[in-house]
């Protein structure tokens, strides 16, 4: 897993659906993230309930074989909704966290930090996917796991590949230096953002990353193209498409941002 994979130029199209998932193809394999796919409407939370502004840019049906879904958790329905669930029924694979994979069933894998998996690639060759620590809101993991349940990202490098990170619901810069310091420079960067915030919450803290951060994590990871998820479609996401670009602008890295392709 070095970082030569960044250096192939291979591009990894990113298909966005709004929200966190998005669709996109890897050494011969078909990978969702997060799949919300539910109508507009209010879905309950804990504590109280989550509201959904905006359709999908798709539905399952229109996407066709997917044989993996990096799903960064599966307690919220903002990452994963009733659509969603039933959905992760015909996917061979879901990878995601320890406790996901002990609630979703035996069709998913959890990943610890640091801990690879290998798939196997059409025609030949593997991918290997590494779960990278993620934390859902400011503070330590005895702090923030009891209130939003744990989290985990994604790293995917492959022989002759780019490497691909996914965040997930991270709102720690310290874990995207940690991260980078394994894997970077990195290709391709799925950030999560939208910096959502609640009162009730951390006093009101961004629980994922703001859009500024997302520009400062897109320079630790060194990465050549971010694309953004998680900031469009929900209520809580405080800053959006206009937010990111101009963080990204300020931080002089406007050309790196990539808003995807919607469809």
């Amino acid at each position: 897993m070095t970082s030569s994979g960044a250096a192939t130029g291979e591009q990894v199209p990113v298909r966005v659906l709004g929200g966190p998932t998005a669709f996109f193809e890897y050494g011969g394999l078909r990978f969702l993230t997060d799949p919300t796919f539910d109508a507009p409407g209010d879905y309950p939370a804990q504590g109280g309930s989550l509201t959904k502004t905006a359709p999908s840019a798709g539905s399952p049906a229109d996407l066709g074989r997917i044989d993996v879904v990096l799903l960064s958790h599966d307690e919220h329905p903002d990452n994963l909704d009733t659509s969603g669930r039933a959905l992760l029924a015909d996917v061979p694979l879901t990878l995601t966290t320890p406790g996901g994979a002990r609630r979703l069933g035996e069709r998913a894998k959890g990943l610890a930090d640091w801990e690879p998996t290998e798939l196997e690639r059409p025609g030949g060759g593997v991918i290997t996917v590494t779960g990278v620590p993620a934390l859902h809101g400011p503070g330590s993991r005895e702090e923030v796991e009891p209130v939003l349940g744990e989290v985990v990202g994604f790293v995917l490098t492959g022989d002759g590949l780019p490497t691909v990170y996914v965040s997930g619901d991270n709102a720690s810069l310290d874990l995207v230096k940690e991260i980078a310091a394994r894997f970077a420079p990195v290709d391709t960067a799925l950030l999560f953002a939208g910096a959502p915030r609640f009162a009730v919450l951390f006093d009101g803290a961004c629980i994922v990353l703001d859009s500024a951060q997302a520009a400062e994590a897109a320079q630790i990871l060194d990465a050549r193209r971010v694309v953004p998820l998680h900031y469009d479609s929900w209520a809580h996401f405080t800053e959006g498409r206009d937010e990111l670009v101009a963080a990204f602008t300020a931080a002089g890295l406007a050309d790196r941002l990539d808003l995807g392709y919607r469809g």
